[in-house]
């Protein structure tokens, strides 16, 4: 099975020899390195920029005007902040010239924590990315979604945000990619550069199904509600935090507990319909990611299903964020105290469970 950082190579891939990607380009992302998670390595139409987050973002944007697709890199979400101001220029621009100018722009980024990166490499940006209004923001959990969004977001013709997990961008999927060699050790015989001397090397890519697409804006349902007497709730997540909440559904499942899991995939526009009809099944809700928890893009989705689904509701909705704290440090016992992991996520649910209306 592909891990995440080769569908998303792979689906790049066909992105330029098939899509009309021109260029791919951000720091370190072409030849050797190929992305600090190899997730550009082997692409033709890859190249390294000098470290200049706003130089990588305005080159987008100019690229784009012309009518060309790209796909830009910022190598970890910590240093896009520097951007703010041009990626509300990219997202505005078709609204202010009446739908005359298109930007067909990919920006990925690796965000979020689990990888021990400390204070500089453990932001999240979902949150943020969720104000970018003209923009559309997608996050996978699996392999297969990465490659089906990544395909979706290259053919869209505004800007698409790709926010990268960086805890899952080495995590082997538990689906096989529509036309995948099935032999692991044979997919990385074919798209994974050798260690050492990188000069002769080039991928032999897979014939993979060019056509296989992940809608932007649909969610999936990742455990649905048994059927039981027993108390029940819904579990709204993305990213990194939504394999925890499957996790979660699964070990409460003995318990008499069910719990059903929406991956939104996309954080705008988001799948309200799938989370409404969730919620009137179980009647609690709880939303969770990673990003910290005042201003949280979670407490949107809270107040909307307080708002529209009130009166369905058992429980008071809740948001499993992370701590609203400045970074989060290397120590493990840090980040895992900033962040949500399966035993909260466990305990706020049996609490919610739990919570008499």
């Amino acid at each position: 099975m592909a891990n995440m950082a080769q569908a998303i190579r792979m689906a790049l891939h066909i992105g330029e020899h098939h899509l009309g990607v021109k260029d791919i380009f951000g720091q370190d992302v072409g030849a050797p390195l190929g992305g600090v998670f190899t997730a550009t390595q082997g692409l033709k139409t890859a190249w390294n920029t000098p470290l200049d987050e706003r130089g990588i973002i305005g080159c987008a944007i100019g690229i784009a005007l012309t009518g060309d697709r790209c796909v830009a890199e910022i190598q970890f979400c910590d240093y896009i902040f520097n951007t703010i101001d041009l990626l509300k220029i990219a997202g505005n621009t078709h609204w202010v010239s009446h739908g005359n100018y298109n930007l067909p722009m990919v920006v990925m980024t690796p965000t979020g924590a689990g990888i021990r990166g400390s204070i500089y490499h453990s932001h999240s940006f979902d949150a943020w990315a969720s104000r970018l209004t003209g923009w559309k923001i997608v996050m996978p959990s699996t392999p297969l979604d990465a490659f089906g969004l990544m395909l979706s977001a290259i053919e869209d013709p505004n800007p698409v945000m790709f926010l990268k997990p960086k805890a899952l961008l080495r995590v082997k999927g538990e689906e096989l990619l529509p036309g995948e060699p099935a032999d692991e050790k044979e997919l990385k015989s074919l798209i994974d550069a050798p260690i050492g001397d990188r000069s002769k090397w080039k991928p032999r890519w897979p014939k993979l199904d060019e056509t296989f697409r992940v809608p932007i804006g649909k969610a999936k349902v990742t455990r649905s509600l048994a059927q039981s007497n027993g108390p029940s709730a819904t579990l709204v997540s993305y990213g990194r935090t939504s394999l925890l909440c499957n996790r979660v559904a699964d070990e409460l499942q003995s318990e008499g507990v069910g719990v059903e899991v929406i991956d939104l995939r996309s954080i705008y526009p988001y799948d309200w319909q799938a989370i409404r009809e969730s919620v009137m099944k179980t009647g609690r809700v709880m939303f969770v990611n990673e990003d910290t928890e005042v201003t949280n893009f979670g407490e949107h989705l809270a107040y909307r299903a307080t708002n529209e689904l009130f009166y369905h509701l058992l429980a008071r909705p809740r948001v499993l964020a992370g701590k609203n704290v400045p970074g989060i440090g290397l120590h493990p016992n840090y980040e895992d105290h900033s962040v949500p992991q399966l035993s909260d996520i466990a305990r706020e649910v049996r609490e919610m469970i739990a919570e008499v209306p």
